[in-house]
């Protein structure tokens, strides 16, 4: 075994996230790591790297025993990973993230731009992502950003790759592509460490497995030996029922209505990111709404919640009333609420806790909240929502991913909205904080409440849509009802003509 921890150990004030772990990580095998949010997955990697330096137990490195003080010990000895969530500086270009604090000089001192930029090119060419080494990454969206990440992984030429929900944020035919290349770093003798909550993902990529819960090793074999049943089990404790999809919907009456939406392209007027958009969302409906990475369904949401005023054009009826949003804090008047794709620098703010982000918009409409209402109203949301955490205080930093998406939700439950409007809601979380939201989101509208859903899983479009728009391009190329939408046509509607 290239790299093994051996009795690992970690505590955080009135937590212990990984008590004794012990487990090995083949050379050229894709060793995937199970457990729900919270299970201490995220916890041993970041021992592995040197984030953490202090922690009990022992890790040895080509059999000999090692101790990183610091992520660039770890990336010295060639272990480096992808985290779920982007760490990229977005002022800065791709060329100039991908080579922060490992610049290239020219034989004068000078910072070899060039040479950066050549190389960068050629590790965005074996990623097949097609963008200049020049580009700002605030300009990317999340998919190309991780894609970056990776990029970065590759570049330093490491013997060790850890991936933290590595496709968290890719579509389907980028995660074939990232699948590609971990195939190619196995063929090198590259030991690949996986973390997924896509079990689909792990039977096809992963060679070995080892499932934690509660910070504890619970099991540990070859993915030929198991079933995705069985690993449910050991990640949760007991049986995990699926949601299965239920009947369609009788339709509602017509609560929200858009028509001739169309959005200019931020830097070039004479392009449109979206064009011609219209459609209608019933009371009480999910409308799901797929589509490959660069389709327009961010953007699509995003207008519709007033952020792009100055760009944008259409006609919009709620509840027969005409509308024109020129800022959020309209459309959240209106009854609109938008739990946004990155949770951790959009949908919260990181450094307050539970009862202020959930407190967020009321501040934001009226500029106060009493303390000890906000409190109540957040202590009434962790219970209804099931959100893991000692007390309202806590900082949503020290939250596991599937918490953190429950206060981005409760947040704008808080506002009593009539229309939600979710982007990849349960992008990065586990199985179980999966089962959970969607239970809450069936619930929610089963209350009258209207959902647009986009996501890019298939299987959870199916799962929850009444009815589903499929986008290509900035158009709507495809509309299904439940009974009539499948895995094929979805996929068939979404390639670009």
């Amino acid at each position: 075994m290239l790299l093994e921890a051996r009795n690992i150990s970690k505590s955080f004030p009135g937590v212990k996230a990984l008590s004794a772990v012990s487990l090995g990580f083949h050379s050229g095998k894709v060793n995937a790591i199970l457990g729900e949010n919270g299970a201490g997955k995220s916890t041993l990697l970041k021992i592995l790297t040197g984030e953490y330096p202090s922690y009990e137990g022992s890790i040895y490195l080509d059999n000999q025993p090692v101790r990183f003080a610091t992520v660039r010990e770890a990336q010295n000895a060639g272990i480096v990973i992808i985290h779920q969530e982007l760490n990229l500086i977005p002022q800065l270009t791709v060329a100039e993230n991908l080579f922060l604090g490992r610049e290239l000089n020219t034989v004068l001192g000078i910072m070899d731009t060039v040479k950066m930029n050549r190389q960068t090119q050629e590790v965005l060419e074996k990623i097949k992502l097609d963008i200049p080494p020049q580009t700002r990454v605030r300009s990317l969206k999340v998919g190309e950003q991780q894609l970056v990440e990776i990029a970065k992984a590759l570049l330093a030429d490491a013997s060790v790759i850890l991936m933290d929900e590595p496709t968290s944020a890719l579509s389907d035919t980028e995660i074939e592509n990232l699948h590609r290349i971990i195939r190619e770093l196995k063929d090198e003798g590259k030991t690949i460490v996986y973390i997924s909550h896509k079990m689909d993902e792990l039977f096809r990529i992963a060679d070995h497995y080892t499932v934690l819960r509660d910070g504890i090793m619970v099991g540990a074999g070859k993915m030929v030996d198991t079933t995705e049943h069985e690993l449910i089990r050991l990640m949760v404790g007991r049986e995990v029922k699926i949601l299965p999809k239920e009947a369609a919907l009788k339709q509602g009456k017509v609560v929200f209505q858009v028509a001739d939406l169309s959005l200019q392209h931020p830097y070039d007027r004479n392009r449109m990111v979206l064009r011609d958009i219209s459609f209608a969302l019933h009371k009480g409906e999910i409308l799901g709404v797929f589509g490959l990475m660069g389709a327009g369904r961010t953007e699509l949401l995003e207008t519709l919640f007033g952020l792009h005023p100055a760009r944008s054009s259409y006609r919009l009826h709620i509840e027969g009333k005409d509308c024109y949003f020129k800022s959020p804090q309209a459309a959240i008047r209106h009854g609109l609420a938008f739990a946004t794709e990155d949770r951790k620098s959009e949908g919260l703010i990181l450094g307050m806790d539970i009862a202020e982000n959930i407190g967020l918009p009321t501040v934001m409409q009226s500029s106060v909240l009493h303390p000890a209402k906000e409190k109540k109203i957040a202590r009434s949301y962790v219970e209804r929502l099931m959100i893991k955490t000692p007390s309202v205080s806590q900082l949503c930093r020290n939250l596991s991913g599937g918490n953190q998406q429950k206060v981005v939700l409760a947040k704008w439950l808080s506002t009593q909205p009539r229309i939600l409007m979710m982007d990849e809601p349960t992008r990065g979380i586990d199985i179980k904080a999966k089962q959970e939201l969607y239970e809450l989101m069936k619930n929610l509208a089963s209350t009258g409440m209207s959902i647009l859903l986009v996501s890019s899983e298939i299987p959870e479009i199916l799962t929850l849509s009444d009815r589903i728009l499929v986008m290509s391009e900035g158009r709507i190329t495809g509309y299904f009802t439940a009974d009539e939408a499948d895995e094929d046509k979805l996929l068939k509607a979404a390639l670009p003509a």
